[in-house]
């Protein structure tokens, strides 16, 4: 169609009433007209751009038009809304907020207000770990997020409301997500009580009918172990490798050990101190080390300068992570059948096995004592001989199972807890790049790589690291001695 020498012209659609294109002197427009009718008997016409012609085609611009002219069949105005009544619905909004707010009783906190001051005076103000605050700040901004700007009153008038939340978090979430989030909201509301009492004394998490919750039953027994070791040889990385090891030989938390920086190790004293336990650095303890778990050290310090030359000084589980230390420990089953805290179960379990006793795993496992009389033990003062024993006892133990006189065990297993830490150096570095990248993927032969690149700047790591010798090589223990003595 040409366009209008004056004025415009209107060109109705034959397919679709309601649908034309206007035409001007140098635009085409696809509109709608139509007579919308209100609830109330009125009626009025609207008339309304479509798009460009150009924009769409006319099958697309007909189709478009359709739902509009479908709209304002329905009794439903399709034009975008006007400044005036977007500013008109907004003052109205404030207004009702405004009133609900009266509406509440004097000095009754918001959820949001009582959450806040719960968060800075009961997690932040006595150091709760990291991972303690992340939990609690996803039930409440995640799962509550609908009811923050809620005053806490009405939810306290209303314990039914906090049941309907239980079940629904439930079906959507799962039974122990809606546990943890009704245990978050009851002590965010106890914590309010305590300076609101206008709030209803009883708090409405009794309303609710809790999930049952089974303790997960994942240990190992001493049958297993021999098997779980094979597996565990096979790791390819030898970060991840000594990691699963140290965390059944320590009993640790995952999360904890992945924390622990070089400077935490007390070699001189065999000690490692755990900073950032579950509870916060205020529960902060120390590890006593056995020979097992000092031979891991061993061969950590060795390896990890060399394949993480930055992040191998500082952190004793180094990775290539922005933070600098292994950020996941979960590995595949079928590869690890039992890791992270199944290992720390495993730990406790055994411990019944070698008989050693309930108030020394409580220790061990910075457990809180039970009794008054348990409460006047002074941890530190067995831990560098009773405490220690009882940890060479259960690594012993551990051992004992795949190591010991008569064992049959893997050539990989052997090499890994026989040999020293220089012989595994030699076999990481030995490794050529191209046979590793077709069995392990691209990023271990980027780690590969970068061993094979380490070696070039391999001479500027002190000495002390380098020639480090085996506990087992009474010569190399001689040798660094001397190399000592002529250094003084």
């Amino acid at each position: 169609m040409p366009f209008a020498r004056r004025g415009q012209i209107v060109v109705r659609d034959t397919e679709q009433p309601g649908f034309a294109v206007r035409i001007g002197a140098s635009t085409k427009t696809f509109i709608i007209q139509a007579d919308l009718r209100r609830d109330d008997g009125t009626r009025s016409t609207i008339k309304m751009k479509v798009c460009e012609v150009g924009e769409l085609n006319t099958r697309a611009a007909r189709a478009k038009a359709r739902g509009l002219l479908l709209l304002i069949a329905a009794g439903e105005d399709p034009r975008p809304k006007k400044k005036v009544e977007i500013l008109a619905a907004a003052k109205a909004a404030e207004k009702a907020e405004d009133e609900a707010a009266r509406a509440a009783p004097l000095g009754v906190p918001t959820l949001r207000e009582a959450w806040s001051r719960f968060r800075v005076s009961h997690l932040e103000r006595k150091q709760r770990s990291p991972a303690t605050i992340r939990g609690y700040t996803d039930h409440m901004e995640r799962l509550f997020a609908d009811w923050l700007d809620r005053p806490l009153s009405e939810l306290g008038d209303e314990p039914r409301l906090l049941a309907d939340r239980h079940d629904l978090i439930s079906a959507n979430n799962g039974p122990a997500i809606a546990n943890g989030a009704m245990r978050t909201f009851r002590a965010v509301y106890n914590h309010a009580r305590k300076t609101c009492r206008a709030l209803p004394p009883e708090n409405p998490a009794a309303a609710v009918d809790w999930n049952p919750e089974k303790r997960k039953d994942t240990a190992m027994g001493v049958i297993d172990l021999p098997g779980w070791f094979e597996q565990l040889a096979r790791i390819t990385n030898p970060i991840r490798r000594e990691f699963h090891l140290m965390t059944l030989l320590s009993g640790s938390r995952p999360e904890v050990l992945k924390n622990v920086r070089v400077t935490d190790l007390d070699l001189k004293h065999r000690i490692m101190h755990l900073s950032k336990p579950k509870g916060g650095e205020m529960k902060a303890f120390d590890v006593p080390l056995s020979r097992a778990m000092m031979e891991s050290i061993f061969r950590l310090r060795r390896i990890a300068p060399i394949i993480y030359p930055e992040s191998g000084r500082v952190w004793l589980f180094p990775s290539d992570a922005p933070c600098g230390h292994m950020t996941e420990h979960k590995e595949d089953r079928s590869v690890l059948s039992h890791w992270g805290n199944d290992l720390r179960q495993t730990y406790r379990t055994l411990a019944q096995a070698a008989e050693v006793s309930e108030v020394d795993m409580h220790l061990l496992m910075n457990h809180a004592l039970p009794g008054v009389n348990s409460g006047y033990i002074t941890r530190s003062k067995l831990m560098r001989d009773h405490l220690r024993a009882q940890q060479e006892r259960l690594s012993v133990f551990f051992l004992g199972t795949v190591m010991g006189r008569g064992r049959v065990h893997s050539d990989e297993l052997s090499r890994w807890l026989n040999s020293t830490s220089r012989t595994l150096l030699e076999d990481l570095m030995a490794e050529a790049p191209d046979a590793v990248r077709l069995r392990a993927g691209p990023r271990a032969a980027l780690r590969k790589l970068e061993v094979q690149a380490a070696r070039m700047t391999l001479h500027a790591l002190p000495s002390v690291l380098i020639d480090a010798p085996s506990r087992r090589n009474r010569a190399g223990r001689n040798l660094l001695a001397e190399r000592r003595r002529a250094e003084s």
